[in-house]
């Protein structure tokens, strides 16, 4: 099994990590992409690291953005 491409680290009853868990779900069934979701609790230096700017899309284990989806630039970078 391949990891996948994309990660959203989110905390439970963040709102901005619903509708961007909506959004990355909508963009991975457009793309054939798998995604992971991590709890930036379950971990001290994930906490530590992204605590406060939650939630954060990763790609190919690279921060790509916090706080909402950029919908055109992720779709761009998957693409390239």
């Amino acid at each position: 099994m391949t990891t996948p491409r994309l990660t959203l680290i989110t905390r439970p009853g963040c709102h901005l990590c619903d509708v961007a868990k909506d959004e990355l779900a909508r963009i991975a069934a457009d793309t054939g992409e798998d995604w992971d979701e991590l709890d930036v609790e379950s971990d001290a230096a994930l906490e530590a690291e992204y605590g406060d700017r939650v939630p954060v899309i990763m790609l190919d284990g690279k921060e790509h953005g916090y706080w909402r989806v950029e919908e055109g630039r992720l779709r761009r970078d998957l693409a390239g």
